[in-house]
């Protein structure tokens, strides 16, 4: 099979790497270098490092739409598949009527929910109990293709983006070499979308970060989950911020203001919040490693009664 493969981060790798092994690849698709971390090294994408290990060829098109260039270099590669994981682009009608067989998105949520940029972390933010991948048909619309088929993981109250992120990652590979096996032998039927119970995943920015002590402690709960490893939900501990890995809700009321520190113990900070309290057990402060509260405070005060902003 000639397989195109477009993609961009760490979540696109195993379906790159399990797509080569079973079949080949005959060129890449992946966003541009760029600069990355406090220096600004210019950095390859992780499909790109991936690529070149393997010596396929790779095009890093500014932009897809519009570009005859890439209309023309794609129209050579005669793809019977394009494969699309995290790309980072929209692709137009021209690319996705190119493959003999079909253009296929990997998308990291049960669709129709969770459309869009984050859903890994959407997902935990709204509590959901499950999440999974769907594999669809392309379309021109965002994230709206017909459905072929779909896999799903439970979710915990204790699990993060991180580790939901990489199980999907892994549990998505083995769905989309289904998916491309199923369709090539001809024995797949598409479902159209439902628009009922869908849902918008926008993108993360570091707005979303900051707790507001009035919400409940399980909605807290699930933002610190929700943006952990990035961008990592924070609050003010005098002037200083405070970043903050990992809680815990204990069902207890507290009658103090929401955002009081109630308690401080190895076990961790004791939170007043709207309905009951948060233990907070893993922080991070400014120039500082994350540490576990009892790691921290065994050379640091944290105050009993403060409230935290």
């Amino acid at each position: 099979m000639n397989i195109v493969f477009m993609g961009t981060p760490n979540f696109a790798v195993p379906s790159f790497k399990k797509i080569i092994d079973e079949y080949g690849v005959v060129a890449v698709f992946t966003q541009p270098d760029r600069p990355k971390g406090r220096g600004k090294k210019i950095s390859m994408s992780p499909v790109k490092e991936l690529a070149l290990d393997y010596n396929i060829p790779v095009f890093q098109p500014e932009k897809v739409k519009g570009n005859e260039e890439v209309i023309r270099i794609l129209k050579d590669l005669n793809p019977d598949f394009i494969i699309v994981v995290a790309y980072g682009q929209i692709l137009p009608k021209e690319v996705l009527e190119l493959p003999k067989y079909a253009c296929i998105n990997l998308h990291a949520s049960l669709l129709p929910k969770y459309r869009g940029a984050a859903p890994i972390n959407w997902a935990i933010i709204n509590g959901e109990k499950e999440s999974g991948n769907t594999t669809m048909l392309m379309d021109v619309g965002l994230d709206t293709g017909d459905i072929l088929l779909t896999n799903k993981v439970d979710i915990d109250n204790e699990i993060t983006a991180g580790e939901l992120h990489d199980n999907l990652m892994s549990s998505g590979s083995d769905l989309l070499i289904e998916t491309i096996e199923s369709m090539y032998k001809g024995g797949l039927k598409s479902i159209k979308q439902e628009n009922m119970g869908n849902s918008y995943a926008s993108m993360l920015n570091k707005d979303i970060a900051k707790i507001n002590w009035n919400e409940n402690s399980l909605n807290i709960h699930n933002l610190i989950r929700g943006l952990n490893p990035w961008p990592i939900a924070h609050t003010d501990y005098e002037g200083q911020r405070m970043k903050i890995y990992k809680s815990s809700v204990i069902n207890k009321k507290s009658t103090k203001t929401p955002g009081t520190i109630l308690n401080v113990s190895k076990e961790g900070i004791e939170v007043a919040t709207k309905d009951s309290i948060l233990r907070i057990e893993i922080i991070q402060f400014p120039n500082a490693k994350p540490l576990k509260v009892e790691e921290y405070i065994n050379g640091h005060d944290i105050k009993e009664g403060l409230i935290l902003i």
